[in-house]
């Protein structure tokens, strides 16, 4: 298996995850966004392996860990990824199906997980449909003024299609709080 250059939850990892700026349930929220306790909206988008993969399939199963993600290749997206990667043992031990949602190609996506050896599903959300249902689309992209890119978020959605943990990042720089993820599927756990 390929190790990314740092520690997982290295000390970098925490201070950014600390000092990034966030959409959290205890800030002011646009009305037409989702909230914890919110009924997660099902999907329907096909992995890497041109397989449909459905919201509703998953939540009978176990707790699902959607991380949706700028784009393929980029450095943090390539760091937050191989760090889910590098911890999935943990994330199997919390009963969650990790999944990753951005707006690349499913061939683009199929490229990167294979060079970067992720174990878990990709999905392409190229119609940009389901970054619309959960509110995580950059209008406007920071860099290279693209438009209509995925922003980097985490949703905790339980066995019963509800959402528990919300993180949405409007610095596509920073990276979601892997800590919150894994209490909030603790207490999933606990349900």
């Amino acid at each position: 298996m390929l190790k990314t250059p740092f520690i997982p939850y290295s000390e970098k990892l925490l201070e950014a995850a600390k000092h990034r700026k966030t959409t959290k349930q205890t800030s002011s929220v646009k009305k037409d966004s989702l909230h914890v306790g919110d009924h997660a909206p099902d999907f329907n988008l096909y992995n890497t392996a041109h397989e449909q993969i459905s919201l509703n399939d998953l939540i009978h199963k176990s707790n699902v860990v959607i991380l949706f993600f700028p784009l393929a290749f980029t450095d943090v997206c390539t760091n937050e990824l191989c760090s889910i990667r590098d911890n999935i043992n943990k994330f199997n031990q919390l009963n969650a199906h990790i999944i990753g949602i951005s707006v690349d190609s499913m061939f683009a996506l199929n490229k990167f997980k294979e060079e970067k050896q992720l174990q878990f599903d990709l999905l392409s959300d190229f119609n940009k449909d389901v970054a619309r249902k959960f509110h995580v689309l950059h209008e406007e992209f920071p860099l290279f003024n693209m438009k209509r890119v995925t922003k980097r978020a985490a949703f905790v959605i339980d066995r019963k299609g509800i959402i528990q943990h919300i993180d949405i990042l409007d610095d596509p720089g920073k990276i979601p709080d892997f800590h919150a993820i894994e209490h909030a599927l603790n207490k999933c756990s606990e349900q």
